[in-house]
């Protein structure tokens, strides 16, 4: 089973927290050799820059990239964050392979909009890089970075790098490890299951705002593009990688119809 799992960055932003769902992520490799993992970084980042006077400005929740803001996209999400997650995994003892989408164009990006400076969409995946890591049993660990075939690279948002990931990788399952329960009806509850039709239908009244807007889109393109499930779930409750891998029902999962 291909598997792509997504982590917010919240559950990086600390030593025990990283580390707690590292030893995760290792034992999920362990029993499924065809894992790959992408992360974001949004709270490293947006610390990193006010450390240097450097103001985050979002418009629609997508960081506007400067060159200067691009600077850092490398430093932290390809850098800190990403090698921070992997000397995690390498301590649990799983050979995991910090990449960005710029590697072997494994995802290939267009500008978004001018006005969002360097934000990139990604327009297409080549998973020949992917395929080669698992291949060699490696765990690959994706940072949200993408490039095109000029040379430019682009500050990509995590929940569109985990999903032309996973479309291109051919994932049987999405899964989406965030700070929240899921997704949440009107009246605050989790909704155990969604249909593509329903999740258009939160968006339009308004109920589904901001970030997890954001998640339905994704989870909806996913879908569209070929992955088998999308999952929605709490990446700090316990054991939440190995309860989603058995199928337990644990956040919202996505379903086409």
């Amino acid at each position: 089973m291909r598997v792509l799992i997504k982590l917010g960055g919240t559950l990086l932003d600390g030593d025990a927290t990283r580390q707690r769902i590292a030893a995760q992520l290792a034992a999920a490799q362990r029993s499924n050799a065809h894992t790959v993992i992408v992360h974001g970084g949004g709270k490293q980042m947006t610390r990193f820059l006010a450390e240097r006077n450097v103001e985050s400005t979002f418009v629609e929740g997508l960081r506007v990239t400067t060159e200067e803001v691009l600077d850092a996209v490398l430093k932290v999400f390809a850098g800190s964050v990403n090698h921070q997650l992997v000397a995690s995994l390498v301590a649990e003892g799983i050979p995991a392979v910090g990449i960005t989408g710029i590697d072997a164009c494994l995802a290939e990006a267009e500008q978004l909009r001018p006005e969002l400076g360097f934000v990139g969409k990604p327009i297409r995946s080549n998973p020949a890089l992917l395929d080669t890591l698992i291949g060699g049993g490696f765990l690959p660990v994706v940072a949200c970075v993408a490039g095109d075939r000029k040379g430019q690279i682009y500050n990509v948002n995590a929940d569109q790098m985990a999903v032309s990931c996973a479309s291109g990788f051919k994932a049987d399952r999405l899964l989406f490890l965030t700070d929240v329960d899921g997704v949440k009806d009107s009246g605050g509850q989790v909704i155990p299951t969604l249909s593509l039709r329903q999740g258009r239908l939160l968006i339009a009244d308004g109920i589904a705002t901001g970030g997890m807007q954001a998640k339905l889109n994704a989870a909806g393109e996913a879908l569209l593009g070929g992955v088998g499930e999308v999952v929605i779930a709490p990446g700090a409750a316990p054991d939440i990688v190995a309860r989603l891998l058995r199928g337990e029902s644990v956040g919202t999962r996505f379903i086409r119809n």
